[in-house]
């Protein structure tokens, strides 16, 4: 017999495997202008944001632990360092990536895009993360918490060497704090104490409103977060000093956390539906590059 191979010994599953495995590496990762459009600018836009962010700042062959936070925008973060995982240039490197998660859904989204799972107890220094925010001024502080996970996020992105954000133009703030972001700054509280630091919040802070957060149509009572808290939306207006007020919120007695991101991120991708990225660094928040994508 010429010209025959034979593979001894190779299982059915086996066989899948290398047929993955050819599969995978015939993948290589798409040009943010050769995509097909998502059908709505806009998340044309967050995902031309969250990519860019990661090839911009994600480094490939150094980096080994990454935050990734929640939301809408960095479901393409998400889905980029998924696709860097199925090139056949870039495998072995992401393959090692160890991805701290701020909270279920981004838990669920590195389990998803194929990347590895990771706790902060594991890996307490985390090379970059990446997050999204509610609210985000000129000087690049953020609100954030909206989702519920004002902790978790605040301890990746301070565990990271670098923090960059990625979300929509509909996130910045036209003036300050607080301006554009009016359902208020969340607190986490210990559910003991919330009566009380919510009247601290009031009467001693000058809170317009602070209000616990329901569950709503999915959960009678309170929003229990993951570390068994309450969290207060706290309105105040227009916030003219984040940190000043982040301090005061946190010298409460019974204040887990607030949802002020005071100097903390490194640099902002927003996606505008007119077909732009904003790029906003910390060293110069006040000339931020405006750069187009195609959608």
């Amino acid at each position: 017999m010429t010209g025959r191979i034979i593979f001894r010994g190779l299982t059915s599953t086996s066989a899948v495997n290398i047929s993955s495995r050819r599969l995978m590496a015939s993948i290589k990762i798409p040009k943010i202008s050769e995509l097909p459009s998502l059908g709505h600018p806009l998340e044309n836009a967050k995902r031309a944001a969250a990519y860019r962010a990661v090839d911009e700042n994600l480094d490939v062959y150094q980096h080994r632990v990454v935050g990734i936070g929640s939301g809408s925008t960095v479901i393409y973060v998400a889905e980029r360092i998924g696709q860097y995982l199925r090139d056949d240039e870039y495998r072995d490197y992401v393959s090692k990536f160890k991805c701290v998660a701020t909270g279920y859904q981004s838990k669920q989204l590195i389990m998803d895009n194929g990347l590895t799972y990771a706790i902060l107890e594991q890996y307490p220094h985390i090379d970059i993360a990446f997050d999204g925010a509610d609210e985000i001024d000129c000087n690049l502080d953020l609100i954030k918490g909206g989702g519920g996970c004002l902790f978790q996020e605040k301890l990746v992105s301070t565990s990271a060497k670098i923090f960059v954000v990625v979300a929509d133009t509909s996130k910045k703030s036209p003036r300050r704090l607080g301006s554009h972001w009016v359902q208020g700054v969340p607190v986490e509280v210990v559910p003991a104490a919330y009566t009380r630091v919510q009247d601290d919040l009031l009467n001693l802070l000058g809170a317009k409103t602070a209000t616990l957060r329901q569950g709503g149509k999915v959960k009678m009572g309170p929003v229990v977060t993951d570390n068994n808290n309450f969290i207060l939306d706290t309105y105040f207006g227009d916030i003219d000093d984040p940190k000043k007020l982040h301090d005061r919120i946190k010298a409460l007695v019974g204040v887990v956390e607030t949802g002020l991101f005071i100097n903390n991120a490194a640099k902002a991708y927003l996606g505008s539906p007119d077909g732009e990225v904003l790029i906003t660094t910390r060293e110069s928040p006040a000339k931020p590059q405006v750069e187009e994508i195609e959608n």
